[in-house]
Protein backbone atom coordinates (compact mmCIF):
# COMPACT_ATOMS: atom_id res chain seq x y z
CA UNK A 1 0.00 0.00 0.00
CA UNK A 2 1.58 3.56 -1.04
CA UNK A 3 1.71 5.75 1.20
CA UNK A 4 0.96 9.67 0.15
CA UNK A 5 2.58 12.89 1.98
CA UNK A 6 1.41 15.78 1.58
CA UNK A 7 3.67 18.44 3.31
CA UNK A 8 2.55 22.35 3.37
CA UNK A 9 4.92 24.15 1.32
CA UNK A 10 4.79 28.41 1.82
CA UNK A 11 5.53 30.55 -1.04
CA UNK A 12 7.63 32.92 0.81
CA UNK A 13 8.37 33.38 4.56
CA UNK A 14 6.02 34.74 6.55
CA UNK A 15 7.22 36.95 9.00
CA UNK A 16 4.71 36.61 12.45
CA UNK A 17 4.03 39.77 14.98
CA UNK A 18 6.12 39.54 18.16
CA UNK A 19 4.05 38.77 20.89
CA UNK A 20 5.60 41.58 22.75
CA UNK A 21 3.28 43.59 24.29
CA UNK A 22 5.08 47.27 23.65
CA UNK A 23 6.37 47.83 20.09
CA UNK A 24 8.26 45.74 18.01
CA UNK A 25 11.30 48.33 18.17
CA UNK A 26 11.91 47.56 21.91
CA UNK A 27 11.82 43.77 21.69
CA UNK A 28 14.46 41.54 19.23
CA UNK A 29 12.23 39.98 16.50
CA UNK A 30 11.07 36.58 18.57
CA UNK A 31 10.13 34.19 15.20
CA UNK A 32 13.11 32.64 13.02
CA UNK A 33 12.09 32.43 9.45
CA UNK A 34 12.48 29.52 7.80
CA UNK A 35 10.21 26.12 6.35
CA UNK A 36 8.81 24.14 9.07
CA UNK A 37 11.09 21.13 9.96
CA UNK A 38 10.02 17.42 8.34
CA UNK A 39 9.05 15.02 10.80
CA UNK A 40 9.46 10.70 9.92
CA UNK A 41 7.25 8.51 10.98
CA UNK A 42 9.58 7.04 13.19
CA UNK A 43 9.01 7.96 17.10
CA UNK A 44 10.08 6.59 19.93
CA UNK A 45 7.98 5.94 22.72
CA UNK A 46 10.13 8.72 24.47
CA UNK A 47 8.32 11.30 22.54
CA UNK A 48 11.38 12.38 20.47
CA UNK A 49 11.18 12.94 17.12
CA UNK A 50 14.28 14.33 14.71
CA UNK A 51 14.71 15.14 11.35
CA UNK A 52 17.80 16.17 9.44
CA UNK A 53 20.04 17.83 12.41
CA UNK A 54 16.67 19.24 14.18
CA UNK A 55 16.41 17.47 17.30
CA UNK A 56 13.43 17.88 19.45
CA UNK A 57 12.77 15.61 22.74
CA UNK A 58 9.82 15.79 25.04
CA UNK A 59 11.44 14.06 27.69
CA UNK A 60 13.51 17.32 29.24
CA UNK A 61 11.91 19.56 26.72
CA UNK A 62 15.15 20.58 24.94
CA UNK A 63 15.81 21.04 21.47
CA UNK A 64 18.94 20.77 19.10
CA UNK A 65 19.75 22.83 15.70
CA UNK A 66 22.75 21.95 14.08
CA UNK A 67 22.61 24.07 10.51
CA UNK A 68 18.54 23.52 9.86
CA UNK A 69 15.80 25.86 9.33
CA UNK A 70 13.04 25.97 11.75
CA UNK A 71 10.02 28.36 11.88
CA UNK A 72 7.20 28.94 14.91
CA UNK A 73 9.66 28.72 17.29
CA UNK A 74 9.16 30.87 19.70
CA UNK A 75 12.91 32.08 20.87
CA UNK A 76 12.27 34.61 23.30
CA UNK A 77 8.65 32.53 24.46
CA UNK A 78 11.08 29.23 25.12
CA UNK A 79 13.89 31.22 26.84
CA UNK A 80 10.81 32.81 28.84
CA UNK A 81 9.81 29.84 29.86
CA UNK A 82 13.57 28.82 31.10
CA UNK A 83 13.73 31.39 33.07
CA UNK A 84 10.63 31.35 34.76
CA UNK A 85 11.12 27.67 35.38
CA UNK A 86 14.75 27.95 36.82
CA UNK A 87 14.20 31.35 39.27
CA UNK A 88 12.75 30.92 42.45
CA UNK A 89 11.17 33.84 44.15
CA UNK A 90 10.78 32.28 47.40
CA UNK A 91 14.67 33.83 48.67
CA UNK A 92 13.41 37.57 47.02
CA UNK A 93 9.89 37.19 48.59
CA UNK A 94 11.86 36.09 52.11
CA UNK A 95 14.16 39.20 51.31
CA UNK A 96 11.22 41.71 50.77
CA UNK A 97 9.30 39.88 53.86
CA UNK A 98 12.49 40.78 56.05
CA UNK A 99 12.79 44.62 54.47
CA UNK A 100 9.26 45.20 55.21
CA UNK A 101 10.10 43.70 58.89
CA UNK A 102 13.05 46.09 59.17
CA UNK A 103 11.00 49.07 57.69
CA UNK A 104 8.58 48.49 60.14
CA UNK A 105 11.21 48.21 63.35
CA UNK A 106 12.90 51.58 62.16
CA UNK A 107 9.66 53.22 62.03
CA UNK A 108 8.88 52.14 65.32
CA UNK A 109 11.91 52.97 66.49
CA UNK A 110 11.67 56.66 65.04
CA UNK A 111 8.67 56.98 66.47
CA UNK A 112 9.98 56.06 70.41
CA UNK A 113 12.55 58.62 69.61
CA UNK A 114 10.10 61.61 68.59
CA UNK A 115 8.73 60.45 71.67
CA UNK A 116 11.37 60.83 73.74
CA UNK A 117 12.77 63.61 72.20
CA UNK A 118 9.70 65.51 73.02
CA UNK A 119 9.62 64.13 76.97
CA UNK A 120 12.91 65.33 77.30
CA UNK A 121 12.04 68.48 75.95
CA UNK A 122 9.34 68.97 78.14
CA UNK A 123 11.37 67.70 80.97
CA UNK A 124 14.16 70.83 79.74
CA UNK A 125 11.50 73.15 79.97
CA UNK A 126 10.29 72.26 83.65
CA UNK A 127 13.84 72.03 84.69
CA UNK A 128 14.55 75.54 82.81
CA UNK A 129 11.57 77.25 85.11
CA UNK A 130 12.87 75.48 88.49
CA UNK A 131 16.55 77.13 87.32
CA UNK A 132 15.35 80.84 86.83
CA UNK A 133 13.20 80.30 89.83
CA UNK A 134 15.94 79.38 91.95
CA UNK A 135 18.22 82.14 90.92
CA UNK A 136 15.03 84.90 91.49
CA UNK A 137 14.98 83.35 95.08
CA UNK A 138 18.68 83.39 95.44
CA UNK A 139 18.94 87.49 94.11
CA UNK A 140 16.08 88.06 96.95
CA UNK A 141 18.08 85.95 99.57
CA UNK A 142 20.87 88.08 98.35
CA UNK A 143 19.11 91.34 98.74
CA UNK A 144 17.64 90.72 101.80
CA UNK A 145 21.06 89.96 103.67
CA UNK A 146 22.83 92.42 102.31
CA UNK A 147 19.60 95.04 103.92
CA UNK A 148 20.13 92.85 107.02
CA UNK A 149 23.95 93.61 106.77
CA UNK A 150 23.05 97.05 106.53
CA UNK A 151 21.04 97.08 109.13
CA UNK A 152 23.25 95.33 111.78
CA UNK A 153 26.13 97.38 111.07
CA UNK A 154 23.82 100.69 111.27
CA UNK A 155 22.69 99.22 114.94
CA UNK A 156 26.18 98.70 115.74
CA UNK A 157 27.22 101.87 114.94
CA UNK A 158 24.52 103.55 117.03
CA UNK A 159 25.19 101.57 120.08
CA UNK A 160 28.81 102.07 120.06
CA UNK A 161 28.32 105.86 119.77
CA UNK A 162 25.36 105.45 122.47
CA UNK A 163 27.34 103.32 125.52
CA UNK A 164 31.13 103.03 124.22
CA UNK A 165 32.17 101.78 127.73
CA UNK A 166 29.39 98.73 127.51
CA UNK A 167 30.02 98.26 123.77
CA UNK A 168 34.05 97.68 124.55
CA UNK A 169 33.63 95.76 127.58
CA UNK A 170 30.78 93.32 124.97
CA UNK A 171 33.40 93.23 122.35
CA UNK A 172 36.64 92.52 124.44
CA UNK A 173 33.84 89.79 125.98
CA UNK A 174 32.27 88.11 122.77
CA UNK A 175 34.64 88.67 120.13
CA UNK A 176 33.34 87.84 116.99
CA UNK A 177 34.81 87.92 113.32
CA UNK A 178 33.80 90.24 110.79
CA UNK A 179 32.74 89.25 107.70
Amino acid sequence: MATHRHYYQPAAAMHMPSKAPASASLYPVSRVPGSPPEYSDASTTAGSRSSGGLTFSSASGDFDSNSASYSGVDVVGVLNNRLQNSFDPTPLDRGLAKQAQTSGQLNAKQQELLELQALAQRRLKGVRANFNEGLKTARETKRDLEWTQKRVSALKGKAEKAHPDEYRRAAQKYTFDEY
